[in-house]
């Protein structure tokens, strides 16, 4: 997983243009959740700033954080005024500013699973909002999907990223809400989705495949390879279905964190 998560910076441009955004249906859910004013926000791995925008664009002064030099730059020149970005990693980053909220999109599957949620905590205010959310963008027509996974099957199975902790697609509770039911740190775990419907050109369509790890991963030639026997099979405008997993929590507010 490593390889993948580092895998972005090359593809920070089409990343920014072939990546759908979030909607304020996403945004809303998350502030509802938080049962009033929300003022500050860490974001961690904002990549080129899609959920960033978002939320600064409601007044809250978000600090965003992200690894990749090239996602950075990114992410800066699309950033609104107000915006704050540092470049770190989650693990790296000091515990001794806290916020009201901390989210991650379609990015916390990228960090060390070891004390996770401890560090989490440490960078909430006591009684303060988690929220993970994303999910892959999947081709709606039955027949166009099982055409695209014939045509990448000799150079991978899947091209999704597999659940973190194993977690099979059938349960109801999927990652990061297992791990969060299971932390001694948060509480009033909430797993929803936000539906997205989209329609895009076939060339736009295999411009977000080429941003997905599974594919960055590739040497290039066969990365090249693959995007065009994908193409072939596509119709000349494709459905994605882009539903958003949203997973919510709350920082518990009487526990002491260890000194540090």
């Amino acid at each position: 997983m490593a390889d993948r998560a580092l895998s972005f910076g090359p593809a920070a441009q089409a990343y920014e243009r072939f990546r759908p955004g979030y909607t304020v249906e996403l945004v809303d859910r998350v502030l509802e959740y938080a049962h009033g004013p929300v003022r500050t926000a860490l974001e961690i791995g904002a990549g080129t700033g899609k959920a960033t925008r978002l939320f600064a664009g409601r007044g809250i002064a978000v600090t965003a954080t992200e690894p990749d030099e090239a996602m950075l730059a990114e992410l800066r020149r699309h950033a609104p005024a107000g915006v704050r970005t540092v470049r770190s990693a989650f693990e790296d980053l000091r515990t001794g500013a806290r916020y009201e909220l901390v989210f991650a999109a379609a990015a916390l599957h990228w960090t060390a699973p070891a004390g996770r949620w401890p560090r989490m905590a440490g960078l909430l205010e006591p009684g303060g909002v988690f929220a993970s959310f994303g999910g892959p963008v999947q081709l709606s027509d039955a027949a166009v999907r099982e055409a695209v996974r014939a045509a990448r099957a000799p150079f991978m199975g899947s091209d999704e990223v597999p659940s973190p902790d194993g977690t099979p697609p059938q349960e109801a509770m999927q990652w990061p809400g297992t791990e969060l039911r299971g932390s001694e740190w948060f509480t009033d775990v909430q797993q929803s989705v936000v539906e997205h419907r989209l329609t895009m050109g076939a060339r736009d369509y295999v411009g977000l495949l080429s941003t997905v790890s599974a594919y960055l991963v590739l040497p290039a030639a066969r990365r090249e390879q693959v995007l065009g026997r994908i193409m072939r099979v596509l119709p000349g405008t494709v459905e994605v279905t882009a539903d958003v997993t949203v997973h919510l929590a709350r920082r518990v507010a009487e526990h002491v964190l260890p000194a540090r």
